[in-house]
């Protein structure tokens, strides 16, 4: 029977199985519904576009939102080891520090101010290039700058000349700026937490790692956590835990399994037949994401990565990167953006911004006339909005009920606009004019305020970022309290980015993997931190 079961082999799961197998003395079960993350694609940077959908995705989409034109979404979440670290553009972005700290004295999780985190985004990271107050170096996640694509250097030109300041470092001492994105990779290659934290702790005997298993319910017995039911080739299997299960399952699949368990709104429960374990109405809810929007430009000539959509430029990519590992395959593609205001009354920037240097590489986001073509999108970073996921039956089998509420709250649509409007002035200025033939989307046709509200809803998209659903802090919305534990259940801990109160100001894989260190050092007791001075962690 091992001490800990991880029911989730994503961003925080591979953390988590990697920090508690440390210590030689307890055991560990990591389950993972996904397969190994063999396909090839996943370890090439630039790979990110064609995985995001697929088999390794559990191939989620939204309930038809009433402010983005009735229309459903795809959502896609990771469904292999590394989670959403294995299938996402790579962007290794943290937020502000008012994000934590607000969680800290807002939100009553004490614990969690960026003081208190700081160490961990540090602990986790290999950084190739910054170190000192903000940064780490020699930690299991790799963390490099890349060589960006002539075009992208363009957009941080055109940025600057639309008056934002050069930032090098968007996780430094300020965040507001354009400059270029570090990405989590090392040495031309993808590092997922499957790559950095889970591979080198592979051989250990106390680590054992099962692919393929769809966890169907957390089983309690008298209000303790003692193991998990899972489905494998077709037959289910109860696993005891000795000590605590711990669920990793991400920001649509921690809910579920919650609920799945009788734990969540009681009446939501009793709909679909399942007996309630313990009533809490948090379970769920306080669904937030940032909500994407893309404007896209036809370019005058092959100034972009859309050449390498030919099949000689194909060959040639393709030979540079097995021979010198660098080249566009070396690339996320999203190489630079920028944080900016939309909203002058904020204390930090509330706007962010992903340039790629290429046309079609989003899925849902079309290829421009010609074949050559750039894309800047944009994103209100702190939403109002706030949404839900709840079952749709009680079969495991299911896919939940996703609603996001995307620009129900007018605040969000009024600022998704300044994003729109923003990014087009960058993409008229000097530097970019001997490159562009002409505005795609939104194109003319867009200029009054309700032209640009219609737009916004008609091209709002996720930015892949779900949080919240099992809310840390206190008061009876919240799932789990400072520590992760689920309010109620003794031995059962929620440790992924559901817990977050609030999203942060930008890409959440980095604050994911943060969460990770966070809760193997609540669990272990705080030991974490004297280990990693021993150099008997991973990475060391």
């Amino acid at each position: 029977m091992p001490d800990y079961i991880i029911v989730g082999g994503g961003s925080a799961g591979c953390v988590m199985a990697a920090r508690l197998s440390e210590d030689p003395d307890v055991s560990v079960l990591l389950l993972e519904a996904g397969p190994r993350d063999t396909d090839r694609y996943i370890h090439m940077p630039v790979g990110f576009f064609k995985i995001s959908a697929g088999p390794l995705s559990w191939g989620y989409e939204t309930e038809p939102g009433k402010a983005v034109n009735g229309r459903t979404i795809p959502y896609p979440q990771g469904r292999v080891l590394g989670g959403g670290s294995s299938i996402n553009a790579q962007v290794f972005t943290r937020g502000c520090p008012e994000d934590y700290d607000a969680w800290a004295e807002e939100e009553g999780c004490t614990g969690w101010s960026f003081r208190e985190v700081l160490p961990l985004f540090k602990r986790s990271e290999d950084n190739d290039t910054f170190a000192g107050a903000y940064h780490g170096h020699g930690g299991p996640l790799g963390v490099s700058s890349g060589s960006p694509h002539p075009l992208t250097r363009v957009f941080v030109q055109a940025a600057q000349e639309a008056g934002l300041p050069f930032n090098p470092d968007f996780n430094g001492a300020h965040q507001e700026g354009t400059g270029f994105y570090q990405t989590t990779t090392r040495k031309g290659k993808r590092c997922s937490t499957a790559v950095g934290y889970l591979k080198p702790a592979l051989g250990r005997p106390n680590l054992t790692v099962r692919t393929g298993v769809l966890t169907r319910r957390i089983v309690v017995e008298s209000g303790r956590a003692v193991g998990v039911e899972i489905a494998t080739d077709g037959r289910s299997e109860i696993l005891r835990a000795d000590r605590e299960v711990i669920i990793a399952s991400g920001a649509i699949g921690s809910p579920k399994l919650l609920m799945l368990s009788g734990i969540g709104p009681a009446a939501h429960l009793r709909e679909h037949g399942i007996g309630v374990v313990n009533d809490l109405p948090g379970v769920g809810q306080n669904l937030q994401d940032h909500t994407n929007i893309d404007i896209v430009y036809q370019l005058n000539g092959p100034h972009s990565f859309d050449k390498y959509k030919k099949p000689h430029w194909k060959v040639m990519a393709g030979l540079e990167y097995l021979a010198l590992g660098k080249g566009p395959v070396a690339s996320n593609i999203v190489e630079g953006g920028a944080f900016w205001w939309g909203d002058r009354a904020e204390k930090t920037p509330d706007l962010q911004f992903h340039f790629l240097p290429g046309a079609g590489v989003e899925k849902g986001v079309g290829s421009v006339p010609g074949g050559n073509g750039c894309t800047l999108n944009s994103y209100h970073t702190r939403p109002r909005s706030r949404g839900s996921v709840t079952l749709r039956s009680a079969d495991p089998n299911d896919a939940p009920r996703i609603d996001t509420n995307a620009f129900s709250d007018p605040y969000d649509l009024a600022r998704a606009i300044d994003g729109v409007k923003i990014s087009q002035e960058i993409m008229a200025q000097e530097a970019f004019r001997p490159f562009i033939a002409s505005e795609y989307i939104p194109g003319k046709g867009v200029r009054t305020l309700a032209e640009y509200q219609e737009f916004a809803r008609s091209a709002a998209r996720t930015a892949y970022h779900p949080v919240g659903t099992c809310r840390m802090g206190l008061g009876e919305d919240a799932v789990v309290d400072p520590e992760l534990r689920v309010h109620g259940i003794e031995a059962l801990r929620v440790c992924d980015s559901s817990i977050m109160p609030r999203l942060v100001s930008s890409n959440t894989n980095a604050p994911t993997v943060m969460i990770g260190e966070k809760a193997s050092d609540l669990i272990r007791g705080n030991r974490g931190a004297r280990e990693i001075a021993r150099g008997e962690a991973v990475g060391a």
